[in-house]
């Protein structure tokens, strides 16, 4: 792995309902990445994140895992967290250190108890939401209801970015009204063919566009005489409009994807590259007296350990976040819940199992 500077690393928790592919979409993400040259599965019981014995035998995430990928010169750590109820805890210490959080939605179930469970700690915590609907591919798929249920249970901010042409077992379409573009994927994944937009859908299409050209501009004075002069906005100015549309939560961008087949998840991370914000450009942590601590390079060394579990052979793992400063093996830093100094031993980059 090449070194990241602060500006490189976005920090993004997966949530949503159990069943909804949070672990299949974190295996895609991946193999998109190049971290893994082989997709696994959850009926396989051989994905890297779900690797515990229990998980595997209820074939459900019960902990959380810590994962990267690397895309367009970006190094994406992920969080893959359980979707039921009864293990939020670790979907709440992940949501402390990441920068936003991707709710993944099930295209047969649409919002789910578990989805808006997840969405009313991101919005207690202020957390940016970007929303995406999996399992197109389903025979049962039905992305107008659960647009419909996303507006209704999430609220107006959910803004449509990309729509299927073909939804259900045949899905390898869909169109992009960011890019005004339509990505047609082989039958079973791969590089997509991307097109100019049918006349058949074009209607469609620029509907959505313009909804979301208005709400890129709503959230920058700039971006809005742009667009009160020019009618419509260009991509770059799209991204930076949404970009703080998702920082105030005035935005909630929508996606579709197979995370099984792949189609639709290259370009997925794409945007998480491109719009998706730092650490730098959220609100920082909070210490018990209300303090905020903005993450800074350049400060004295801090990290703050949201996890910490003990694994066979090696013993206890702290799962951290480095919050200022610079932190290399053998360092010593003074613990705050008892003012005993701790030294941090060996440093690893974790990948799940």
């Amino acid at each position: 792995m090449k070194n990241y500077l602060t500006n490189q690393i976005k920090n993004i928790a997966l949530l949503g309902n159990s069943g909804s592919g949070k672990t299949t979409l974190a295996e895609a993400m991946l193999f998109e990445g190049g971290v893994i040259e082989r997709k696994g599965s959850v009926d396989q019981k051989n994905t890297v994140s779900d690797y515990n014995e229990i998980e595997q035998q209820n074939k459900a995430s019960v902990f959380s895992s810590v994962l990267y990928t690397e895309y367009q010169d970006k190094k994406l750590n992920l969080l893959d967290n359980p979707g039921m109820d009864d293990f939020v805890g670790a979907t709440i210490s992940s949501l402390t250190v990441a920068d936003s959080a991707v709710v993944v939605l099930n295209a047969q179930n649409g919002v789910e108890v578990g989805t808006e469970i997840h969405a009313r700690h991101l919005d207690r915590l202020s957390k940016p939401m970007i929303l995406l609907v999996n399992q197109m591919d389903h025979d049962k798929a039905n992305y107008d209801k659960t647009l419909e249920m996303a507006k209704e249970r999430l609220g107006k901010n959910v803004t449509v970015v990309q729509y299927p042409v073909n939804e259900g077992a045949a899905f390898d379409t869909f169109v992009d009204v960011l890019l005004m573009k339509m990505f047609k994927y082989p039958k079973e994944g791969g590089k997509p063919e991307i097109t100019d937009i049918p006349q058949a859908q074009m209607e469609r299409a620029q509907e959505y566009h313009n909804t979301l050209v208005e709400k890129s501009a709503e959230n920058d004075d700039t971006l809005m005489e742009l667009f009160f002069e020019k009618g419509s906005l260009s991509v770059d100015e799209m991204r930076s409009g949404m970009k703080k549309g998702i920082i105030k939560r005035d935005l909630f961008p929508l996606f579709v994807c197979s995370a099984k087949k792949s189609i639709g998840v290259g370009r997925f991370m794409e945007f998480l590259c491109n719009v998706a914000p730092f650490s730098t450009e959220v609100a920082g942590l909070k210490t018990d007296d209300g303090k905020e601590i903005k993450i800074d390079p350049n400060g004295q060394p801090s990290i703050f350990i949201f996890k910490t579990s003990v694994e066979s052979h090696i013993g206890e793992i702290n799962y951290f976040k480095v919050i200022t400063g610079k932190v290399t093996e053998a360092i010593d830093l003074v613990n705050n819940n008892n003012q005993g100094k701790e030294r941090l031993t060996q440093i690893y980059v974790s990948a799940g199992k």
